[in-house]
Parts: structure tokens; sequence; C-alpha cells
């Protein structure tokens, strides 16, 4: 088969430090939503074989489109990134919050993989790969302009090619439209200017129609999109007898008496039983874009429907039995200074930022920047995603940094954000818990506890509770304690928040001031059903 499951980052590879934060898959032949409990954002997944995998929007996070891989839509591991470094690398040496990629597409052509994405300021790219766990090219710009988002290719059965994509009003002045193109099959070059095949200004009460995907089935075209706004919207489908249409449309999924606000923009498969399924996300606020899997069927009169009579599931037999449960990894050992592909960067990393623990864990250098103060604005955060609604995370940092000013630590990173962790001072190192109000500067929200003996590791965890409310306790030796007042965590530009670990220090001499050991990373899951 293509890509591997056994690979770094996946739940079960050995060392990971990696354990089921949300188990999906109920042992007995039924899966409960949602499959992916974390921020995998605007996911499209395949089919290839008997292997399915999903890729998922990344925003200004380096590396870069995801590309997870599953045996049964249920259980899924991480096995790499299709994007090392955002185009062009130099735009986001800084964090770039609600740029970068936008909604991609996943598909399997002419034997190899290709993921067609958005840069809402600068266009559509193309990447491809014979293998999904890459390497995979270079992007390719296919169309370049403003306000170009959610491409979508279909290759035809009389091998002519086409591209679906919507608009951003942010950048185009309009949206609420799809347009489609002629293209090349080799994915090179638009044949044409585009056609508006669905104007949603002209369907009542359509409004933010955006995350088209484009099919064929049944003799008919097919393009299921989304309308309504991530957290309030619903799911179209549009049929025509040709590509370019006319397109008539049915709503197809709706929150109706469920609790799963927004259900929309997803992707529809099927499984090797001619079973057929269809995945799709919820916004959760601070938790972000969590994945839900509905069972779909085609009706006598042609038409799709998802969930039970339009309306999402909790609960379903999975698609594919006897596979074992698994999720994306979130702990991580740190073997010999190397992180797992759950980890990502806010801005394009430099090699100097990491290296190996003398314990052989994780090194990170306290980098100079005039950013130190403000996370958001650091590049240096090496975060994951939210990996549950209830959990608790914790590490063991040490900090070498001989500069006053120097810090390190854990933080629950959002549009506010929290951290605790330790800070160089003229007199040693000060156990702090600093926090920062969405646009409001960093401050302390607890007295600085001097340490007695700052060469010794200090346990940090964060207890993320219901409502995404954090907690954060420290073990300098005598036990963990409670440190500072609750935080509730929020979300950033079309994002969740970020679990994330760091080290910085103000500008000076030199591109570091010392670095920080952070010894593995550990998740523990609260599994509430």
């Amino acid at each position: 088969m293509p890509g591997s499951v056994n690979t770094p980052g996946s739940v079960n590879a050995p060392g990971s430090a990696a354990r089921l934060q949300w188990t999906a898959d109920l042992g007995d032949g039924t899966y409960r939503n949602p499959v992916l409990n974390a921020d995998w954002s605007d996911p499209d997944a395949i089919r290839v074989g008997r292997d399915y995998y999903l890729t998922a929007s990344s925003f200004h996070r380096v590396p870069g489109l995801p590309v997870l891989h599953s045996r049964d839509l249920v259980n899924w591991t991480i096995i790499g990134h299709a994007l090392p470094e955002p185009e062009p690398a130099e735009a986001y040496a800084a964090p770039r919050r609600g740029h970068g990629v936008w909604a991609p597409a996943l598909r399997h052509h002419a034997g190899r993989f290709w993921i067609f994405y958005p840069d809402p300021d600068r266009g559509i790219y193309v990447v491809t790969a014979a293998d999904p766990a890459g390497p995979w090219t270079r992007p390719r710009l296919l169309k370049p302009g403003r306000g170009l988002i959610d491409p979508c290719p279909l290759w035809d059965e009389d091998g002519s090619a086409y591209l679906v994509h919507a608009w951003a009003k942010s950048r185009a002045g309009f949206n609420n439209r799809l347009t489609l193109h002629r293209m090349s099959p080799d994915a090179t070059r638009l044949l044409d200017e585009g056609t508006v095949v669905v104007d949603g200004d002209e369907i009542p009460g359509c409004r933010t129609l955006e995350g088209p995907k484009l099919y064929r089935h049944g003799g008919h075209y097919w393009i299921f999109a989304p309308a309504g706004g991530v957290a309030t919207g619903w799911q179209y489908a549009f049929r025509a007898p040709g590509v370019f249409g006319p397109y008539e449309h049915r709503v197809v999924l709706e929150q109706g008496d469920s609790d799963v606000n927004g259900p929309h923009q997803g992707a529809w498969v099927d499984a090797p039983d001619g079973g057929h399924w269809f995945l799709h996300f919820q916004d959760r606020g601070a938790y972000g874009r969590v994945v839900h899997l509905q069972p779909m069927r085609w009706r006598a009169d042609g038409w799709p429907e998802i969930g039970v009579h339009g309306t999402p599931v909790r609960r379903h037999r999975k698609p594919v039995a006897g596979q074992p449960p698994a999720a994306p990894a979130a702990g991580d050992d740190f073997a010999g200074g190397r992180f797992g592909p759950q980890w990502t960067w806010q801005g394009v990393p430099d090699p100097a930022w990491t290296g190996r623990a003398p314990g052989g864990g994780l090194r990170l250098a306290c980098v100079r920047s005039a950013d130190a103060g403000d996370l958001r604005r650091l590049p240096g955060v090496l975060g994951q995603r939210l990996p549950a609604q209830t959990f608790t995370a914790a590490t063991d940092l040490t900090l070498t940094a001989g500069e006053p000013g120097a810090r390190a630590g854990l933080t629950v990173l959002g549009d506010a954000y929290a951290w605790i962790g330790l800070e160089r001072t003229a007199a040693g190192v000060d156990l702090v818990y600093r926090v920062a109000r969405p646009d409001g500067p960093e401050r302390d929200a607890a007295p600085r506890r001097p340490l007695p003996d700052p060469g010794r590791p200090v346990r940090l965890a964060v207890h993320v509770g219901a409502g995404a409310e954090c907690r954060f306790t420290a073990d300098a030796g005598t036990g963990p304690r409670p440190f500072g007042g609750p935080f509730t965590a929020t979300g950033a530009l079309w994002v969740g928040a970020t679990l994330g670990l760091f080290a910085a220090a103000p500008p000076g001499p030199g591109p570091a001031a010392g670095h920080a050991d952070f010894e593995g990373f550990h998740v523990d899951g609260e599994d509430h059903s």
C-alpha cells in the first residue's frame, strides 16, 4: 500500500509517549463522533484500495497540509505533511494568523496523490506525490489571484479535467459563488477564464457558499458545498447533467435536533463493501474544528442523504470492522532531540532552534526576539492541536539560559493565552505564570516563586477541563501544586487554541541566550463520553 501506518507520530509507534486521549472506536463494532476530536479543519479524504487518506487546512502552521491515514475512517494516525514550508517561505517568517493554507482537496489520479490548496492572498497551488507520506513536490501556482479559495479538481471519464473553487469576500470583495474552469489533465494550467456555475445569491437563504467538492456519480455531476458559516451552517448537494450546469440543489445535512452545530465542509468517500460515508467538521471554539463521520446513502430519487434523515448521528456502526483503536499522537518522548509530526511552528523555523538535550529530550534555544513577551507574535512556539476536550499535558523543564529575561514554558495559546514556566532573573530562576487577554499585553497572573535549586527540572502541567478551562500546576521537587488561577482558552483566527512549548529571550548580542531542555511531553486523556 502507499504510505505507512507505523511511522513516528502514530499512536502505536514505539517510544512515542502517545496515549489515546479520545477513543472514537467503542470496541463493539460501533464508533462515536467526533472521530477526530481535535482541530483538523476543512477535512478532505479519499480511499485508495483499502486505505483512506485525509488532509486538512493548516493556515499559518509550519509544516502545513497534514496527511493522515486510516483503514476504517474511524481510527486515524498522522503520516506526514505535504507542505514542509509555505510558499513563499520568507512571507511566513513571523506568524500570519488567518493566512496560509485554507481548505484543500486531496485526490488520487494517474498513480499519484494530488493536493490542491488555496492561499487566499496569492492563489491556488498544486502539490503531488507518489506516496502520501512524501516526499511531495514543491508547490506550483496554478491560478494566481486574491480571494481564490477551496479548490477541487475532477478528472472526467473522457480524459478531460476541471477545477472548481470558491471566493473569499475579505480578499475578492465578494463571495457566495462557485467558479468552474476547464483544466489541462496534468493540472499545469487552466484552459479558460472560468464560469460561475452556482450563484448563491440566487438561492433563497444561501450565504457564504464555499468549500466545493466536485464528483461524478449516477450520470450526474455533483458539487457538495457548505453554506451559512462555520458555526451555524449546513451542507448542500448540487447536481447537473453537464459539468457546467445548470445545477439544482438540496440541503442534505443540517443540525436539526442534534447538538452538532454547523455540520458541513467535508468529503464523500465510499467503503470497500459499497457503503457511502461523509466526513465533515463541527466548530467548537477553542477546540477548533473537530471531524465527524456520517453514514450516507443514495436515495431512490438519486439524491444523497447524510446522517439520519439529514441530521448528524452521535453513534453508528463502523464502516470497516476489525481495525484497532488509534488516534493522532499527542505525547512525545523527544527521542534524540526529535519531535513527532503532531508538532508545528508558528512561523518558518531555523534548524538552530532545536537540538538534543543531555538526557535525550528536546532542547529549544532561547532565541532573541523583540516579541519574546508576546507569544502570539513569536514564530518559535512549537505547538499542536488540543487533543481532546479534557486532558492533562505535562513536561519536565530545565532552563539553563544565563541572561536575565530568558524564559521557557508550557502554553495554551490563542487570541488570549496563558503560560507556566521559568524565567531567568539577576538573582536566579523564577517559576512564573503569565496571562495575556485578547489584544492585551502579557502580565504576571500569580506571584513569582524563586527556585531554590535552578538546576533541577521542574514538572509543568496544564489540566484542561470542560469548556476549555485550564488549570496549571508545577512540581519543583515537593509535589505538584496549583500555580495561578484558572484560564479559559480561546481560539485564534480560523484555528483552535494551541498547546505549545517555547523558549525565548529579549533582544541582545548573538542569536540566542542559552537554551531550555524539555524531557518528554506526556498527555493523559480523561475519556468522557
